[in-house]
């Protein structure tokens, strides 16, 4: 009864986690598509200055964003109750929490027009990142 009972919770937080994760992806790039063809100043004031200028070209430019994130990750502890040749006994697994941390580039591409500089495009971060 037990087995089944964790199998099914298991399965549910499965579930949940995966349907979490499918609506956050492309959040970042989501954001980052609403400055293609402005001005590169609105990604400056929004973010702050760029971590990297890259010159790729004749007018053309690569702006980077270095984003750390730190997140932390609670531990576990789950049981469950064995029988024994001794009558029940109740066996606890933990696993300890811990702190994760995600580099993250942000990279769009810009344009000179005149004096100033325009998102043309922009590299999709990795999916960690998203």
């Amino acid at each position: 009864m037990h087995k089944k009972l964790l199998w099914k919770i298991r399965r549910t937080h499965s579930f949940v986690t995966l349907a979490a994760v499918a609506l956050l992806v492309s959040c970042a790039s989501q954001i980052m598509k609403n400055y293609v063809g402005g001005p590169l100043e609105a990604v400056i004031l929004d973010y702050g200055p760029p971590d990297n200028v890259v010159e790729i070209g004749a007018g053309q430019r690569a702006y980077q964003w270095r984003r750390v994130n730190t997140e932390a990750v609670a531990g576990t502890t789950s049981g469950e109750v064995r029988q024994t040749r001794h009558g029940e006994r109740y066996e606890v697994s933990q696993s300890p929490g811990y702190v994760k941390e995600t580099e993250c580039f942000y990279t769009f591409y810009a344009r000179a027009s005149g004096t100033q500089w325009f998102v043309t495009n922009f590299r999709r971060p990795q999916l960690e990142c998203e």
